[in-house]
């Protein structure tokens, strides 16, 4: 286990980890009822191509927003089991310490920055479809 400076650093971290799950939760759920209303209002009438453009552009951006949040939101919760299995800090891929400081920026950060790096360079030589 990758020990901290102190048990109430370790306890600030879960804590924000658990607020940012509920937080992501929240918006996903508000982004449901959101499509619900849309669907069941029956307001999907468009006027001409640039409308429809338009809405197919909004409805794509709005996908893709949610898909980050259920990433994001994966990312944490993953982040959480590590914190109760005992492996919290330790780089997924290269297995030493992630600095304290990444992880006051990205308490869901699974690499160190240099690991990540590497990741995030064979993500993109191999498309959106690998990462």
């Amino acid at each position: 286990m990758i020990r901290f400076a102190t048990q109430a650093e370790l306890k600030e971290l879960r804590d924000r980890l658990a607020d940012r799950w509920l937080q992501l939760r929240a918006e996903l759920h508000a982004d449901e009822q959101a499509q619900r209303e849309l669907g069941d209002s029956g307001t999907s009438e468009v006027s001409d191509r640039k409308d429809e453009a338009a809405q197919h552009s909004r409805s794509d951006l709005e996908g893709a927003q949610e898909q980050r949040d259920v990433d994001e939101m994966a990312q944490v919760e993953t982040a959480l089991h590590r914190l109760e299995g005992g492996t919290y800090g330790a780089c997924t891929d290269c297995g030493e310490r992630i600095p304290l400081a990444r992880l006051h920026v990205q308490p869901a950060a699974q690499r160190c920055a240099p690991c990540q790096m590497v990741f995030e360079q064979a993500s993109n030589r191999s498309g959106p479809e690998q990462r």
